[in-house]
């Protein structure tokens, strides 16, 4: 008998029977990258309802998999071995196909019902409501393809080992499915196209599937087999292939915590760590299946790959902690970013690799350990499936929410050589206790040998270094002579605070995002004195982003403000800003009038019923992953929203590590979202540093007058000690940090991608810029449209003179002011 069902009564030999399974493994690698390219799109569309956080995040994975899980266990007892399973995997892939579909257009509905029925208050059930309510039922046909097609195989050592080629190729098609998301399509294009290719993708699957079916339809009949079962005792083996899920996910979750430390946290950093990782999953499956049909104990060989585990893991957190981040790379040097990749790549395969090459090769060996002839292979597979994946949803959640928050990484990657040692004891432990007659002597050796390189491997691995917490990429090029204050590793990122040459400097995730030097405390304060001096009585302000707190610490000083909501994604954040930064932000967080929320404040702020005066935003640079969501037009128009009239709104723009093409997205987005949009500079010494832009919901006018006047009121002698501080005596220092505005840059914005909702176009943007320095060049482009704002300052003709001497003093010397008529112009 074939292991597979015959193509036709008349083709059963084993070139046509080959001929289908190399059929029906298109079918598998089609079916794995339409998944992946799902789950790229779904979790970045999802993210913008229920926010980006470490805790919406598990929710959306652990639905993922969790209705993956549930389609594997239940599909047997649902669908009847009466239908032929080439058409039943047909029907799930049509369902998948046509329920992507359905997301696209349902899940960016979801804003307005999220908004007007869910309240701002942290809620993981409601939030999880909304992803059951997305994921779940396609996410259950994913799960029901392999049980469905396993129906279609026999459970002899050749049938159990095509199984294994199977799973190997849908694992194949999801490192093409990644790939295919991170790289192009959502590159290039947008959410709407990649799902587009998906759905293409399982509409094939779905044709090709059923016209094999017509031709295999007489031949399919339920079978009544003879057990010849290769292993009595098999409890042991869904212990152990959960925990081999657990300890996968779980060391996914640490290897992307440090790699995006090392290669910098960009949307393509992700790509490719995922690629990485599928890769070897799927070069280890099918080596295990190559092998599985000759293993008449493939028990001992699943026990020696989660010894191995042990050892790959070990080997993995030496490269990650103490060989790769000193490897000698400049990123800086390179002259594109596919060139980067590459060594990304390499880096990420030299670290990796090893375990998931083990962890693929686990699940044919499982099968193999299981699978018998009086089962009904669905069932057999389905739990074995189910099993691998609740121990994968309990280590991606466990250590992305917990375990790495309360022991770091050095903690966790200790904890996942321990729990690998101990999958590796099930199998020897299940076999002495169910086999009476075996002496203790052998096993018990087993069990010490195993317990002692376990605990000696675990002890091995290292403190994660405070330099790369700090520096990232930059580690080598970054520290001098720096002294680590503190380091702490939280749900969402690993921050640390540095001392040098008496200056502060706080890090998050691999790069200074705030620090007491001069021309970063001149940003973050003119981020707050700047709008609650524009606006005429600002009472209410909103926050984004804590960083070391100098802008919430700003408003402390201004007489008027009643409320102060600080809203930060990482709850390390604030304590660490008010025991290291408190001179600099004035004690903000003790203070009576700060209310400080941790979580996504794209979130916060789509769910609040709160009107705000003043919303200023100081988020990380838009190539980390996740950032662009608050630099988008949507949430500009949220932001909107949320101010009372004559609100402002402020948002920092980043000149180093970027290009042209990022800075224009940027600002294109703002001005098109804002009826009234601004450039002001954080130049130093004529050098763009970077820039903010301040908008408002209503036409802008400042008048230099009443604001000089405000500010030698008594009440404000603080806020004018603050500006004092960074060089700004009056109104006119203040203003002459002007940059532009709408009206002065549509030329040069005349082709910049706007930042979508549904495309993210900002990220895949600036992560090809992250190591750039086009600072001075970018900035220069800039300033060569400015015109003296007429419209907007309202001064005497004195001060117009003044002001327009001191923004020439900031003009580079090739520039003449005003502007030469630009060409094509009267």
């Amino acid at each position: 008998m074939s292991n597979l069902y015959p193509v036709s009564d008349a083709c059963s030999d084993t070139s046509v029977t080959r001929c289908a399974f190399l059929l029906l493994m298109c079918l598998f690698v089609g079916s794995g990258c339409a998944a992946l390219i799902y789950e790229v799109v779904w979790f970045q569309i999802l993210q913008l309802v229920i926010g980006s956080s470490a805790v919406s995040l598990g929710i959306l994975l652990g639905t993922y998999m969790g209705g993956m899980c549930l389609g594997s266990l239940f599909f047997a007892r649902l669908i009847s071995p009466q239908y032929h399973p080439l058409r039943v995997y047909a029907l799930l892939e049509l369902g998948i196909g046509l329920l992507g579909l359905i997301l696209l257009f349902f899940i960016p509905n979801l804003n307005r019902f999220y908004a007007a029925h869910f309240s701002e208050n942290f809620s993981l059930g409601l939030r999880a409501i909304m992803g059951v309510l997305c994921l779940l039922v396609p996410t259950f046909f994913m799960g029901a393809t392999l049980p469905a097609i396993s129906r279609w195989l026999e459970t002899t050592p050749k049938g159990v080992s095509w199984l294994g080629f199977l799973y190997g190729g849908n694992i194949v098609g999801a490192v093409v499915g990644c790939l295919l998301a991170g790289f192009f399509l959502l590159r290039l294009y947008n959410t709407a196209v990649a799902t587009y290719v998906a759905v293409a993708i399982n509409l094939s699957v779905a044709l090709m599937a059923w016209t094999l079916s017509t031709r295999t339809a007489g031949n399919h009949r339920p079978r009544t087999l003879i057990s010849t079962s290769r292993a009595s005792h098999t409890k042991g083996v869904y212990v152990c292939i959960a925990l081999s899920g657990l300890t996968a996910l779980g060391a996914e979750v640490v290897w992307t915590r440090l790699l995006s430390l090392v290669l910098g946290a960009t949307v393509y950093t992700f790509s490719i760590i995922l690629a990485v990782f599928l890769t070897g999953l799927g070069i280890g499956s099918s080596v295990s299946a190559a092998l599985s049909r000759r293993l008449n104990r493939p028990q001992i060989a699943l026990g020696l790959c989660q010894m191995g585990l042990c050892g790959a893991l070990a080997w993995s957190a030496f490269m990650l902690t103490q060989s790769i981040p000193y490897w000698p790379i400049d990123p800086t040097l390179s002259k594109s970013p596919w060139y980067t990749f590459q060594l990304d790549l390499l880096r990420c395969l030299w670290a990796t690799l090893p375990g998931a090459l083990l962890w693929g090769a686990s699940f044919p060996l499982a099968i193999a350990c299981v699978a018998t002839n009086t089962q009904d292979m669905a069932k057999t597979v389905g739990r074995l499936y189910a099993a691998n994946t609740i121990g994968a949803i309990c280590g991606a959640l466990g250590f992305s929410l917990f375990v790495i928050a309360q022991i770091g990484t050095q903690g966790a990657q200790r904890l996942l050589i321990l729990l690998a040692m101990t999958s590796a004891l099930i199998l020897p432990i299940n076999t002495w206790l169910t086999q009476r007659r075996m002496t203790w002597k052998r096993p018990a050796m087993s069990t010490a040998l195993i317990v002692l390189t376990g605990v000696l491997l675990a002890w091995t691995v290292q403190q994660t270094p405070w330099g790369l917490v700090a520096y990232g990429r930059t580690l080598l090029f970054g520290t001098g002579q720096d002294t680590c204050l503190y380091m702490g590793e939280g749900i969402n990122a690993s921050i640390a605070v540095t001392e040098a040459e008496n200056q502060h400097n706080f890090h998050v995730s691999g790069k200074i995002v705030a620090s007491s030097e001069p021309e970063d405390m001149r940003l973050q304060l003119l981020l707050g004195h700047m709008p609650a001096l524009f606006h005429p009585a600002p009472k209410t302000v909103l926050v984004v982003g804590c960083g070391a707190g100098v802008t919430a610490g700003a408003f402390v000083l201004h007489p008027t403000i009643e409320r102060i909501v600080i809203c930060e994604i990482e709850p390390l954040i604030p304590p660490t800003a008010q025991t290291y930064f408190a001179k600099e932000n004035n004690h903000v967080l003790k203070d009576p009038r700060v209310e400080v929320i941790y979580d996504d404040a794209r979130h916060f702020i789509l769910t609040t019923q709160a009107q705000f005066d003043i919303i200023t935003s100081d988020p990380i640079h838009p190539w980390v992953k996740g950032a662009a969501a608050l630099y988008s037009k949507e949430y500009f128009e949220l932001c909107q929203q949320r101010l009372n009239p004559g609100g402002i709104i402020t948002q920092w723009v980043p000149l180093y590590e970027s290009t042209p093409e990022t800075v224009k997205s940027e600002i294109a987005t703002f001005f098109q979202a804002l009826p009234c949009g601004t450039l002001w500079s954080n130049d130093l010494q004529g050098q763009g540093y970077d820039l903010f832009m301040l908008g408002c919901t209503d036409i802008m006018q400042i008048n230099v007058s009443h604001l000089d006047e405000r500010l030698k009121q008594p009440e404000y002698a603080q806020v004018l000690k603050s500006l004092n501080s960074i060089h700004i005596r009056h109104a006119l220092d203040l203003l002459s940090t002007y940059a532009g505005n709408k009206k002065d840059l549509i030329q040069w914005l005349a082709h910049a991608q706007i930042n979508l909702d549904k495309n993210m176009r900002l990220q895949y943007l600036a992560g090809m810029g992250l190591n750039m320095d086009q600072t001075t060049s970018i900035f220069d482009d800039i300033l060569v449209h400015l015109t003296f704002p007429e419209k907007i300052i309202i001064a005497t003709n004195l001060e117009k003179r003044r002001l327009k001497q001191m923004i020439i003093s900031r003009l580079p010397e090739s520039w003449a002011y005003p502007p030469p008529p630009r060409r094509g112009t009267q």
